[in-house]
């Protein structure tokens, strides 16, 4: 499988990097970085001051290179009638996204002993790999514990762990 990451807008050297470790390391599969992207037309929303995930997702899908792509970006997102999502992904699609914009938050997770940046580059890799999970069929799953668990604030992407768990790694295995 080759999953193409797909910068929307000033995405950093590092949240790539870390992306593109997640990826390879959950998944075992081969992992490009796609040329930066312009934001899809059409995508903000001024009345909200966020941008339509969706747009993301269909950018992804028409620009990237891969059996799977993903957006990357550091706006601000939104789906339907939620107030921000983390990332989107349509259950079995080739195309999803992952906003940075609210990963980069100042609570430390509880790991008082990491840097502001390991943080932020774990909540990246977890958010990229339950994604891609979404994309490959996996839904949200119970465990707390799993990559895959719905996560709606940063403190409960910070108790995940970056790994799927027994049931859902072999649902894709």
């Amino acid at each position: 499988m080759l999953v193409d990451i797909v910068p929307v807008g000033d995405v950093s050297a590092e949240v790539k990097r870390a992306a593109s470790g997640g990826l390879r390391s959950i998944y075992d599969c081969e992992v490009t970085v796609n040329d930066s992207q312009s934001i899809p037309s059409g995508a903000y929303d001024a009345g909200r001051n966020q941008y339509c995930a969706e747009s993301f997702i269909q950018l992804a899908e028409r620009e990237g290179r891969g059996d799977k792509n993903i957006g990357i970006t550091p706006h601000d997102l939104y789906y339907r009638r939620r107030n921000y999502v983390f990332g989107l992904a349509y259950l079995d699609g080739s195309g999803s996204v992952v906003s940075t914009y609210r990963l980069q938050t100042s609570s430390d997770g509880g790991f008082s002993n990491k840097s502001a940046a390991d943080i932020f580059e774990n909540r990246v890799r977890k958010e990229i790999v339950h994604e891609i999970g979404h994309t490959l069929g996996l839904e949200h799953c119970d465990n707390n514990r799993c990559v895959m668990n719905f996560s709606p604030t940063v403190q409960e992407v910070d108790i995940k762990e970056e790994t799927l768990c027994g049931t859902c790694r072999r649902l894709i295995d």
